[in-house]
């Protein structure tokens, strides 16, 4: 429990102020109703938005999205951005173990209708062909030179072997592939650890779930998208898998020397950092770009991995299908990008941790398809509730640094969650509801049970109302596959 002080702004915004801790260099900022605030008090991250505060260069305040909990470092769910030309530093706990941890959404031209009665088949064949769980290893297997053409080239890399289209690299932030790798930044063990998992799912909250649209909330957006009532859409969450967690690994260690060599004063080690200009800095940017990369190829993997499913079972090219990516966006990532504070222009590093970009209409990151509605947003919920399609704007840009939630959140550990809830008696619940799950554990069905994470409904809301993004459609699940 948290008993820290929390300053009322509005309805939506809470600050931790800079008293309450010496060496706060910016406030606290939680977005969070008055029934979410309750949740996030349970555990330490609001300690954690208070102790990222301490960074050197940080700009503004300290944020946490709705869906914030406990992390390494920094909360999930947090956002910190740092002034480069004034000391500012990367830290590898501001973007967190699963690096690109992310999340893409299709659209399909089928309809509740169409698949009503095949869903369970659906569900069985995408868990016999997308390999899934702790270790998995996929059918995609390269050269350790091939392995470092994926770490530059990402997404792209998947599109030139056939797996996808050009209009996918399109829909898929940065294109697909952040510029600024350094294979040679990524160690042998993190080399070894990703030989073998492009095109795997992972384990724990990673997973592929079919839906149906059940709500529009903005009906020209939807009709811009290609969007309706009873249509099928499928969403594919994973990361960097090994290779990404290695990454984090071998930096959060080997920065540790630097809080001492820079001088930096942080209350938790877990937040060793380096300036981003620093040797040290730009190397794990440069590794962090190699996982970044490494989960762009991978969910575009993935995601032709489901294509080939559906095709199977339609008898039908995935095309005709209407398998189009709307967009795939990064959850845990630290990227370099411009704002503008005080009146200038400035160069800052934003930590993503747990939180997703949402650049608003008219960005020039953006493609011409998405110029004037702004980026599209996919929030996933549990897999029992709602998952979301939003799009981003320019309240975002002014005051989270283009960010907002990037899902749920969790209420109770994988631990807890496996003491309290029971495997058949959930699955019979989701049944009862229409949904279907298949999982390479039974452990990891409990520890995913719905319960384990807040109403992700709540989470949107305070997004939505706060004007950081703003609601397109809410798809419901139909069938997921769990790694």
């Amino acid at each position: 429990m948290w008993e820290g002080p929390l300053e009322k702004i509005d309805n939506y915004r809470w600050r931790i102020p800079r008293s309450y801790k010496g060496g706060m260099r910016v406030p606290g900022i939680i977005y969070a109703d008055e029934k979410l605030l309750k949740d996030i008090r349970q555990d330490k991250a609001a300690e954690q938005v208070a102790n990222v505060a301490f960074l050197p260069g940080i700009v503004n305040a300290s944020m946490a999205m709705p869906d914030i909990h406990w992390g390494y470092g920094f909360p999930i769910g947090g956002v910190a951005a740092t002034d480069i030309e004034n000391g500012g530093v990367i830290s590898p706990g501001g973007v967190g173990f699963d690096i690109n941890c992310g999340i893409r959404m299709l659209k399909t031209n089928l309809t509740y209708d169409d698949i009503k009665d095949r869903v369970e088949d659906i569900v069985y064949r995408l868990f016999s062909d997308v390999p899934s769980g702790v270790g998995s290893k996929g059918d995609i297997r390269v050269s350790a030179r091939e392995e470092k053409n994926i770490l530059i080239k990402g997404a792209k890399w998947a599109v030139e072997q056939g797996y996808g289209s050009q209009d996918d690299l399109e829909c898929t932030e940065e294109f697909g592939a952040i510029a600024g790798a350094d294979p040679d930044a990524v160690s042998v063990r993190a080399y070894e650890r990703g030989k073998a998992q492009s095109g795997t799912l992972g384990s724990g909250n990673h997973f592929i779930e079919v839906q149906v649209i059940d709500q529009l909330y903005n009906r020209d957006l939807c009709d811009e998208f290609g969007l309706d009532l009873g249509q099928i859409t499928i969403m594919i969450h994973s990361g960097s898998r090994g290779l990404g967690y290695q990454v984090c690994d071998d930096y959060s260690k080997s920065m540790m020397h630097c809080l001492q060599k820079y001088n930096i004063n942080v209350p938790d080690r877990q937040l060793a950092c380096a300036p981003v200009n620093s040797p040290e800095g730009k190397e794990y940017l440069g590794a962090m770009r190699c996982a970044a990369n490494y989960a762009w190829a991978n969910r575009q993997c993935l995601m032709h991995l489901t294509r080939k499913t559906f095709e199977k079972i339609f008898a039908s090219s995935w095309q005709k299908l209407g398998l189009f990516l709307i967009y795939d966006v990064a959850h845990n990532i630290a990227k370099i990008e411009k704002y503008t504070i005080d009146g200038k222009e400035k160069l800052l590093c934003v930590h993503r941790k747990g939180a997703t970009r949402v650049f608003g209409p008219g960005h020039p990151a953006l493609p011409a398809r998405y110029k004037k509605s702004g980026q599209p947003v996919i929030i996933p919920g549990d897999m029992g509730r709602n998952s979301y399609l939003l799009v981003g704007t320019q309240k975002a840009m002014d005051e989270t640094f283009g960010s907002t939630c990037h899902g749920a959140g969790r209420l109770k550990s994988r631990t807890a969650a496996s003491r309290t809830f029971n495997t058949h008696t959930l699955l019979k619940e989701l049944q009862a509801k229409g949904i279907i799950v298949q999982a390479s554990g039974r452990n990891t069905i409990v520890e995913e049970a719905p319960q384990a994470y807040k109403d992700v409904n709540e989470v949107v809301d305070v997004v939505h109302n706060v004007g950081i993004s703003t609601r397109v459609c809410r798809m419901r699940p139909l069938g997921v596959i769990k790694g």
